[in-house]
């Protein structure tokens, strides 16, 4: 297929919107829009910081009972970081966890969660949840390294998350200086070519 559609908003089912508005804008999301209209439809937008998709919730926007969206993915690079953030901002977040079996990150009962993060820091591995005031599930995912053939381009979405790429570069083109044995006049090169290779889920230099 050669036309785009871009997934850009969800919808989520509020009971209360000023109630969720001031919930959402206390996490520091981008409030986009905030129309209301005379037939008592209202739609209210935000966008979390780095996410080209965005959230809509309002008033005669949806017929789902309020609370039932579930494990609404937010990507970051620092699952534990992302968590004090929000944490600092007013959300109650678990702890941080990886799931025992495929599919136990989506189960609510603590059984099937391990604490902490999954072996090795593994991309994809390690999650933590938190709720909006109407029950609605937010599912934390850290990833760091892409499964190749998901994103083809390189882009990062706020200036941390592209601080911390370029420690993961760092500390990998000190290992490859060592091995070589001499320092790399051209790690500018090298460092893009990582930056690319990891966001893509290519095969990483050496």
């Amino acid at each position: 297929m050669s036309t785009d559609l871009k997934f850009e908003a969800v919808v989520i089912p509020v009971a209360d919107a000023d109630r969720s508005k001031e919930f959402y804008a206390g996490l520091g999301w981008r409030l986009d829009a905030d129309f209301a209209f005379d037939n008592g439809f209202r739609v209210v937008q935000f966008t979390p910081p780095g996410s080209p998709a965005s959230v809509q919730f309002g008033s005669n926007i949806t017929t789902a009972e309020p609370g039932t969206a579930q494990g609404l993915y937010l990507v970051v690079a620092d699952i534990e970081a992302a968590r004090s953030e929000l944490l600092a901002a007013g959300a109650k977040v678990g702890e941080v966890f990886h799931p025992s079996a495929p599919g136990a990150q989506f189960e609510p009962a603590a059984d099937g969660r391990v604490a902490g993060t999954a072996d090795g820091r593994s991309s994809y591995g390690s999650f933590a949840t938190f709720s909006d005031p109407d029950g609605n599930t937010w599912l934390l995912q850290e990833v760091t390294a892409r499964i190749p053939g998901r994103v083809s381009e390189a882009t990062y979405g706020t200036v941390a998350e592209l601080e911390e790429a370029l420690r993961r570069a760092a500390k990998a083109h000190g290992e490859h200086e060592a091995r070589t044995g001499q320092a790399d006049e051209n790690w500018p090169a090298w460092y893009a070519a990582y930056l690319l290779a990891e966001r893509t889920g290519s095969e990483l230099p050496q």
